[in-house]
């Protein structure tokens, strides 16, 4: 179980340093996309008010959709945690444009609604708010639910173009055949756009529709680990231990346009 754990996590990031034992690889790194600006927020919530949380997210869907609808966000969702911290985030939720004006009237647009269950639980819990970005993306169209699963790593200093450029070589193939067969439903890397935390941080994530497709990506990566030797040793030289956090949630909802 802990070795299942232990992947299930860390893939995102294990597979970046195949570039190094694949040089070849780097020939068919995936072209950049257009940037896009992600905004998160996370709530530590009082177990009790887990249920008005629930209801308040609800709450901002219908909002949400006409957003995506008239082209303002390209997604959206709503999380929270299975692995629980004393006073860190249980619940989570985030919307995704392609600039940040959209992103700032998605938000103006939220604020703007009646609050009513809101105000109660957002008034009894502690937050946190991030604004991210990245060009290193991709997902399947349409409204989905399932788990989703995140690191977070610290970059070594001068590192941060090595880094996202073994993604794209080493990572997105993989991501994308994974995408394409529907074993998971989208993936990225950001970083922050409006820094709260250190430089360097990246975020690398994955979202699946169910449990068993966590075993096929698992599995996938388990085999690309075994079968290169120096895998664990390129991406020490990329990152930091330090500062290392894993995340598994459970996704209650998510919209790709």
């Amino acid at each position: 179980m802990q070795k299942r754990t232990i992947w299930g996590v860390c893939l995102l990031t294990l597979c970046l340093a195949l570039a190094t034992v694949r040089p070849l690889q780097a020939q068919t790194a995936a072209k950049g996309k257009p940037r896009v600006y992600t905004y998160v927020a996370t709530w530590d919530v009082p177990r009790a008010q887990w249920g008005d949380m629930a209801k308040l997210d609800e709450q901002d869907k219908p909002l949400l959709d006409k957003l995506v609808a008239d082209g303002t966000l390209i997604g959206y969702g709503a999380y929270y945690n299975l692995i629980h911290q004393e006073g860190e985030p249980t619940h989570g939720s985030w919307f995704t444009a392609t600039s940040e004006g959209n992103l700032l009237k998605a938000l103006e647009a939220i604020y703007a609604q009646p609050g009513s269950v809101g105000a109660a639980v957002q008034g009894a819990s502690k937050h946190w708010d991030q604004i991210l970005t990245g060009d290193i993306y991709n997902s399947r169209p349409g409204a989905s639910a399932g788990y989703l699963t995140w690191s977070r790593w610290e970059v070594k200093a001068g590192q941060m173009h090595a880094y996202s450029e073994f993604t794209k070589s080493a990572f997105v193939p993989t991501l994308e055949k994974l995408l394409a067969e529907g074993s998971i439903t989208s993936y990225g890397q950001l970083t922050e756009d409006y820094h709260q935390d250190k430089l360097g941080i990246v975020y690398d994530y994955f979202t699946i529709p169910d449990a068993a497709s966590l075993d096929k990506v698992n599995k996938a990566f388990e085999d690309l680990f075994s079968s290169n030797p120096a895998l664990g040793d390129a991406h020490r030289a990329l990152t930091e231990r330090e500062g290392h956090r894993d995340f598994l949630t459970r996704l209650r909802y998510m919209t790709s346009k």
